[in-house]
């Protein structure tokens, strides 16, 4: 690996699903987790994760987001093999215990969680500084937000998840979602969910709009006054499909100020992805299909301010559905070689890295 920089900035990681709900032991190596999963079937990643704290380190992963999810399926079976819920009080549960997760390894100094802009400030400097000999104690910062606000069992529950320190929500993921529709529908936001977003932006939190319908991502733009990311999201004039961005979504939300965070599922990197059969070698999708959509938003920018990393990584899927290049979450420093590669200078590449993210990180945060 060349020389690694000093942080990087990953806008969705699923660290309390895969503790909780896939029973990973992420204080361990990555290759110790395989391990323990070696034989299971129950999961197509079972055995091929690439995320864990040591990982995150070795990477200098320094400050994450990190999700609690849970989504309800009202009646039937959704056909994605995904995990659901029969009911909002029971995704509530879940997403609390992903968040007691998250505070006991607070409780161990494995993690610390960033709540406002000083906290924020004060952690990048000591990811930062010179002296980097102690990065391998160094405790992973994270960002709270919720993927799919399903589990927020009414308005008020917003209030209780704002008050220990979740500061985003994506407010739909896939499906029918009880606030709006997600992928793989065409609905927009409901009369409840019309309501939570006036009440996110009374608490001057951070909208994601990841998993909007084009309806729902119109009409997020129209309703809502406060700061927008797009936590994990790639260029559909790149690889098609709904759950990519169009060109006239970007330029709003570039207009917007916002920053979109490129991620690393193959599906979202490679035409016609069939999830389950493909091979990232086959199919030959490395990190450097990644850069195509940044170089994407560059041009529609003029800039490279509004580009940066939201992996995704370990969101459902493994190495089979990762590029080949990357083994474990610490591969994301390749990207640097390849920026530099394609003619990003070191500002650029400063920016993808960590730099969008903590600018518009500072400027929302209380």
């Amino acid at each position: 690996m060349e020389s690694k920089r000093k942080l990087i900035v990953d806008a969705h990681l699923d660290l309390g699903m895969n503790a909780v709900e896939w029973n990973r032991d992420l204080r361990l190596p990555v290759q110790e987790i395989r391990k323990r999963e070696s034989g299971m079937v129950d999961k197509l990643d079972r055995g091929r994760n690439t995320v864990s704290l040591p990982a995150l380190r070795e990477g200098n992963v320094g400050l994450v987001v990190a999700t609690q999810l849970a989504r309800y399926v009202a009646s039937g079976r959704p056909d994605d093999g995904d995990p659901y819920w029969n009911s909002p009080e029971i995704c509530w549960s879940i997403t609390q215990a992903q968040r007691s997760y998250y505070k006991v390894m607070e409780d161990l100094g494995e993690m610390v969680q960033i709540t406002g802009k000083n906290d924020l400030l004060e952690h990048v400097e000591c990811w930062l500084k010179e002296d980097a000999a102690d990065d391998n104690s160094k405790p992973v910062g994270y960002i709270l937000s919720l993927e799919g606000a399903d589990s927020l069992v009414n308005i008020g529950f917003l209030e209780k998840a704002y008050a220990y320190g979740l500061r985003a929500i994506g407010v739909s993921h896939y499906g029918q979602g009880r606030y709006a529709g997600g992928s793989g529908t065409e609905s927009g936001f409901t009369a409840k969910g019309r309501e939570l977003l006036r009440e996110m932006d009374n608490l001057d939190m951070i909208l994601d709009v990841t998993h909007l319908t084009d309806l729902g991502f119109k009409e997020a733009i129209t309703l809502y006054k406060g700061p927008i990311w797009a936590s994990h999201h790639n260029c559909r004039t790149v690889i098609s499909g709904q759950r990519q961005l169009s060109d006239d979504q970007l330029r709003i939300l570039i207009d917007r100020e916002a920053v979109i965070g490129g991620a690393l599922d193959n599906w979202m990197l490679a035409e016609s992805w069939i999830r389950g059969v493909d091979d990232p070698f086959m199919r030959n999708v490395g990190l450097e299909r990644l850069i195509d959509h940044y170089d994407h938003i560059c041009q529609l920018a003029g800039n490279s301010l509004h580009c940066a990393i939201g992996s995704d990584l370990d969101g459902m899927y493994g190495t089979e559905q990762s590029p080949y290049d990357l083994d474990t979450i610490a591969d994301m420093q390749k990207l640097s070689g390849l920026l530099q590669r394609r003619g990003y200078g070191e500002d650029d590449i400063d920016n993808i890295f960590y730099g969008n993210w903590i600018r518009f990180m500072e400027a929302s945060l209380p």
